[in-house]
């Protein structure tokens, strides 16, 4: 897992993994955080959720989303953040052109690594700290 321990990579030619239906991602992650680049299809919906084994952090760079979390409803555009704790429930609506954000996970949730030689950079901990769901 992860044996390639050179720090860089691109994402240039690689194509995006689809998460789930009208999400798609790259995602590139070390010991204890994964960074992804995130693309939700125009009008895409994610059901309420929460990562009880995650922190994460989102950062909007193109289109827009409404986000619904902790009685709070937000329409969320290039240079928005959020940061959702562990455990606390959130659901997203993209806008009419989609949205493109970045994500930051900590610790690294494996379930969002398509490729887990190509896409993590392990260091003497060998991922140790890494979660499944």
């Amino acid at each position: 897992m992860g044996s390639n321990t050179s720090p860089f990579r691109t994402w240039n030619g690689v194509d995006p993994h689809r998460q789930f239906d009208g999400v798609w991602l790259h995602a590139v992650g070390g010991e204890q955080v994964l960074l992804c680049r995130v693309r939700y299809e125009a009008g895409k919906e994610v059901v309420r959720h929460s990562h009880p084994e995650a922190e994460q952090v989102i950062a909007i760079t193109a289109g827009e989303v409404t986000v619904i979390s902790q009685g709070e409803t937000r329409t969320m555009r290039a240079g928005d953040v959020a940061v959702f704790n562990r455990n606390v429930e959130h659901e997203l609506v993209a806008g009419d052109e989609g949205v493109e954000f970045f994500e930051a996970l900590a610790p690294v949730p494996l379930d969002h690594v398509p490729d887990r030689e190509r896409d993590l950079v392990l260091g003497p901990d060998g991922g140790s700290g890494h979660v499944e769901r």
